[in-house]
């Protein structure tokens, strides 16, 4: 989710938050059935169902902003939903105010005549991050680096018992997106760049909502943002994925596939388009895909004005509002508009463009989650969980989860862990910034320098660390130093930022402040720790030599303490690179499998106990087995090796007469190796790689035929996917109806008069007058005999025109 642009304004608490924060209405002398806890949640929902007006539905499909929106707003509008946007909060921002501000909205829900509970979202990507005072955990990005889903599972439980503790009911997370552009402004909310870590890691799911959604400080989890958002052309947010439905699979949706595995409630849209149509309409993927075939059971909700660019016209229209329910959006986050939406919706539902099934469908999948968190029963906050905001046994688990997320990537003469009684200096605008450190979606939505929250900056860890007896002395630039210190240690890195703000399309080095800090340092001939603050892989390889360590600490968050401990060897550096590091930012895109040459691999991280005298190699991996294969990729699993000190790394290289040619490296026993030639046999094994550097025998083989070649005939089948008065989606499948494979393919089709495409995927369109021709896309137009494939495609029709595409031909 993202927030507006604009600043919103801190308002004190209204009286009548007040007031209604301090009873709830009684219920009905006759309790209707939907609240009776005994019977089953269908039972209840079709009960409360029945009893609903149009309008009560159609609240119930509507979320709006708490500065756009007042607790009588949410009584006369039957509002289903309540958020606030990054930086929107109640004043004073304390966790109290929080749980006050949460009740007065929710008693207003429970005034209505039904008494429909509300629920309340926020934005809790890295902790209560909207709190100040909450915990601030390591972004994604840095919890990817841990390889250790068991942590992330612990994490979400401690945020939901902090977002619990302020009343909040709906978590805006986890990010699931497979970032695979660095420039990307988003790259630090993925956990890596490869489909199987964002799905080891949806384990936070389960920490968010418990084992069920009516247990103690169970908060809704929503999993974003569906889909590919991380693989838009050139890293640009919002942007267009331009993959085949193959790779779109295999790469961005196995994530969503376990979060749906862990139940969770909902899931949010992305901005992005898939090969030039919005997600926000996009029915194939969010009806037929995710709710049918993959089974999802809850909720979709926009994003933060995300319908409104779905006619690629300013603000929000009818043509929005009806594509994307139609479409699949259960609930739309219409902070500002929320108003003009109902109406919208009200009257294409009237006018019959909206079935009212659809509606039906959405308010039972929204109040069916309603009901299995228990909020009819306990609508309230829990206000025994309120003490546990920033709470000493969630910061120590924050700590914990920073020094697992630090990756050594240099190391030179050992200088690291660092030696206690010495004299230390310290230098970098971010060595002594709790907001530089924690990034953005801290406190408010770009995040901010300075003391924004409580916590422990890496230069109060250090000195923590070090001791009494030794000099610790900090400059910001790095004026002071001279040769008396015995190492000095740069914190430096990005300042913080957000989605928009932080695409980086013209570089990802470091600025002229850094480097002027670096050149400061380095001129006193004194060894130089780097360690670098920052939400992606940075430019680094030219200034690199000059440094005697490198220390990736990602975004902290509020506990600096984690960082000395690795820097002082406390703990041992276990963290592995969840992105591939770049040797230039040419390269970009980069990642694992590519054939590009990193800096550092996927995968890589050095340790302390580099255990020289270790000379046994781990145990050989077992034989790779494919699956997902396409023209182009295909995932391989294998049984994981054993080893002494711990197996750092697998390598999967292709083997050829000629020799072997590294593809791919992972820090889990599976990877998918991407570039391969279509209709082509590949052959591939593993090997494995311990702390000490010693590599175990190869796996055994397998040999992978990727799809494609060859000629025939084919067929195409086409589909009304969805329609309305002005407009329809069609589904066409093309299937290959000869003995030969066909290399290419061409559909022709006729446009009714006064018919205008307004969007396409998964293939290449030219007009010419009403004929339209259809060409395959470079990843679909190989199709072995019998095999099927599909394109599709929107357009708008003169209102009351009821025709549709005809005279379909496939050549």
């Amino acid at each position: 989710m993202r927030n507006s642009r604009k600043q919103w304004a801190i308002r004190a608490a209204v009286p009548l938050l007040v007031a209604a924060a301090l009873v709830v209405p009684p219920a009905p002398a006759t309790a209707a059935a939907y609240r009776d806890p005994a019977l089953s949640t269908a039972d209840r929902v079709d009960d409360l169902m029945s009893r609903m007006s149009l309008d009560e539905k159609l609240g119930q499909m509507t979320q709006a902003e708490r500065g756009s929106v007042s607790a009588s707003d949410v009584t006369a509008y039957r509002l289903g939903s309540v958020l606030s946007g990054g930086g929107s909060a109640p004043s004073p921002n304390t966790a109290t105010s929080w749980a006050d501000m949460y009740d007065g909205f929710q008693n207003a829900a429970l005034a209505t005549p039904l008494g429909i509970p509300i629920l309340y979202g926020v934005d809790a990507v890295h902790g209560h991050n909207n709190v100040v005072g909450a915990t601030i955990f390591p972004h994604n990005i840095g919890l990817g680096a841990t390889r250790d889903p068991e942590l992330a599972e612990r994490i979400g439980r401690a945020v939901a018992e902090e977002v619990s503790g302020t009343g909040v009911d709906w978590n805006f997370a986890p990010c699931l997106c497979v970032a695979r552009d660095d420039r990307w402004g988003r790259t630090y909310e993925s956990f890596g760049e490869t489909p199987e870590l964002p799905a080891s890691m949806a384990t936070i799911v389960t920490g968010f909502q418990g084992t069920t959604l009516d247990g103690p400080a169970s908060v809704l989890a929503t999993a974003k943002h569906y889909l590919g958002d991380g693989g838009t052309e050139g890293g640009v947010d919002q942007g267009d994925t331009r993959l085949s439905e193959a790779e779109l699979r295999a790469i961005h949706l196995p994530p969503f596939e376990a979060a749906i595995e862990r139940g969770v409630g909902s899931v949010m849209v992305s901005f992005s388009s898939w090969n030039g149509a919005k997600l926000h309409g996009h029915q194939y993927l969010l009806s037929t895909v995710l709710k049918e075939e993959l089974g999802f059971t809850g909720f979709v909700v926009s994003d933060w004005n995300g319908v409104d660019q779905i006619d690629g016209a300013a603000g929000m229209s009818a043509l929005d509002v009806r594509s994307a329910v139609n479409a699949g959006v259960d609930m739309v986050m219409a902070p500002t508009e929320w108003r003009r939406f109902i109406d919208l919706l009200r009257a294409e539902t009237q006018a019959g463009r909206v079935p009212q099934a659809r509606i039906d469908d959405a308010v039972r999948r929204i109040l069916t989650k309603k009901v299995e968190l228990g909020l009819f029963e306990s609508p309230l906050t829990d206000r025994s969980y309120t003490a546990t905001v920033g709470s000493a046994e969630h910061r120590a688990l924050a700590r914990e989860a920073v020094a697992k997320s630090q990756v050594v990537l240099k190391n030179s003469g050992n200088v690291l862990p660092l030696d206690r009684g010495g004299r230390i200096f310290v230098a970098g605008r971010s060595a002594d910034d709790v907001g530089n450190q924690s990034g953005g979606w801290t406190i408010s939505w770009q995040g901010s320098s300075g003391d924004v929250t409580p916590g422990t900056t890496v230069l109060d860890g250090i000195r923590n660390s070090a001791g009494s007896g030794t000099t610790v002395t900090y400059s910001r630039d790095g004026n002071g130093i001279d040769g008396s210190y015995d190492v000095a240690v740069a914190v430096i890195g990005e300042t913080p930022y957000a989605e928009g703000q932080g695409d980086r399309p013209g570089g990802l080095g470091l600025d002229a402040t850094d480097l002027d800090t670096l050149a400061t340092l380095r001129a006193s001939g004194v060894p130089v720790v780097v360690v670098l603050v920052s939400g992606r892989p940075l430019d680094i390889a030219a200034q690199l030599p000059g440094w005697n360590a490198l220390v990736a600490a990602w975004l902290p968050g509020t506990e600096g303490q984690g960082v000395a401990d690795v820097l002082f060897g406390t703990v041992q550096p276990t963290g592995k690179l969840p992105m591939t590091w770049m040797s230039g930012f040419s390269q970009q895109p980069i990642n694992s499998g590519d054939g590009k040459s990193p800096l550092f691999p996927y995968g890589f991280g050095l340790t302390y106990e580099a255990a020289q005298d270790d000379t046994s190699p781990p145990s050989a991996p077992g034989t790779p087995v494919a699956s997902q294969v396409t023209s182009s990729s295909a995932r391989l699993t294998w049984a994981a090796s054993s080893d002494d000190v711990g197996v750092t790394r697998y390598e999967v290289v292709r083997v050829e007469s000629s020799g072997e040619t590294a593809v791919a490296t992972s820090a889990t026993a599976s990877a998918t190796v991407t570039g391969l030639a279509a209709a082509t046999d590949h052959t591939f094994a593993v090997y494995a790689e311990d702390a000490a550097g010693n590599r175990s025998p190869r796996s055994g083989t397998v040999t992978v035929a990727t799809t494609g070649g060859g000629s025939g005939a084919c067929s195409v089948t086409p589909a009304t996917q969805s329609q309305w008065g002005t407009g329809y989606v069609i589904q066409a499948t093309v299937t290959n109806t000869g003995a030969d494979s066909v290399a290419g393919w061409s559909v022709t089709f006729t446009l009714p008069s006064g018919h205008t495409l307004t969007g396409h995927w998964n293939v290449e369109l030219s007009t010419d007058g009403r004929r339209v021709t259809a060409r395959n896309a470079p990843h679909n137009g190989t199709l072995a005999p019998a095999a099927a494939t599909s394109f599709g495609f929107q357009a708008t029709r003169p209102d009351g025109d009821a025709g549709l595409p005809s005279a379909y031909d496939c050549t």
